[in-house]
């Protein structure tokens, strides 16, 4: 699988200044475009942003990468030819390759129709050409923070319904047991309430 992984910027031309902190995470990223040179420039410029940076050529190539690499972003040029881009979104997500992963769609500057269907059609963002990496970067990480919040909340979730399957059985276990109690006490007081009336019984007898 091809893929850029820069794990670390050469210095150059004697510059001994080192590269700031990196998130705890380098975010993985699929880039599908048809145009082998938009492929190279933008997976070399995100992989010095720190994303790990796979490529496919087209729809179809995209789900056999996701079938072996799990990812956090797909990068769609609604460019392309073979499967068109909402296409091969849809059958992403229908394939269920990709449900933890934002979808960002690349449109023209002017092409605000295809930007208004992205949307329309569940992409998570869209960016237009020609790409602003800054920007790109900065909504990236935020598709990255959100998607993080959600998992936190949807396990929370799971968790807090974990913990009230629990307490239902150990509720459950308690009403057993409280219910056993209570059919020993109503034998109890049906045994003292025997030995009482054979008492009165025995003692009429004597009189």
């Amino acid at each position: 699988m091809q893929f850029f992984n820069a794990n670390a910027l050469q210095r150059k031309d004697g510059d001994d200044r080192i590269e700031s902190a990196r998130p705890a995470r380098r975010r993985r990223l699929l880039l599908i475009d048809e145009n082998e040179t938009a492929r190279a420039v933008i997976a070399r410029r995100l992989s010095h942003l720190h994303y790990d940076v796979a490529l496919a050529e087209n729809g179809f190539v995209a789900l056999n990468r996701l079938l072996s690499r799990p990812v956090d972003i797909i990068l769609i040029d609604m460019g392309l030819t073979i499967l068109p881009g909402i296409a091969t979104m849809k059958k992403i997500r229908a394939a269920g390759l990709a449900d933890q992963a934002s979808f960002v769609m690349i449109t023209g500057r002017q092409d605000s129709i295809s930007a208004i269907e992205a949307l329309e059609a569940g992409t998570d963002d869209h960016v237009a050409k020609p790409l602003d990496f800054d920007v790109l970067d900065a909504r990236l990480r935020y598709l990255c923070q959100r998607a993080d919040e959600i998992g936190a909340l949807t396990r929370h979730n799971a968790e807090l319904d974990a913990r009230i399957a629990r307490r239902a059985v150990e509720l459950g276990e308690t009403r057993d047991a409280l219910e056993l109690l209570q059919a020993d006490r109503a034998r109890l007081v049906s045994s003292i309430q025997a030995l009482n009336d054979e008492i009165v019984r025995l003692s009429a007898a004597r009189g």
